[in-house]
């Protein structure tokens, strides 16, 4: 499965309340191939993102047929580690 996880831009916090970085980690945890899409820090610049998503918030991940999965990220990576990822909401 190719995704890529769009996420902020501050890819060296490594902390476990940063909400890009939880999903990140469970991602590399399941050894699950990721691109990374860097998005604009700024909510109002991520017109690009809403066009994808239909709203600005990071973390998203953005499966190879173009559909979208945006939850809080505490969800988005309880869901990766269960093995869930590419199963429907």
């Amino acid at each position: 499965m190719a995704i890529k996880l769009h996420r902020c831009p501050f890819s060296f916090l490594k902390l476990d309340g940063h909400p890009c970085w939880k999903v990140e980690k469970a991602l590399q945890e399941k050894g699950i191939d990721y691109e990374v899409i860097k998005a604009p820090v700024l909510p109002g610049r991520r017109n690009d993102l809403e066009e994808l998503s239909g709203q600005r918030k990071l973390p998203t991940i953005e499966f190879e047929d173009g559909t979208v999965y945006r939850a809080e990220s505490a969800d988005m990576a309880e869901r990766i580690r269960a093995g869930e990822l590419g199963t429907t909401a």
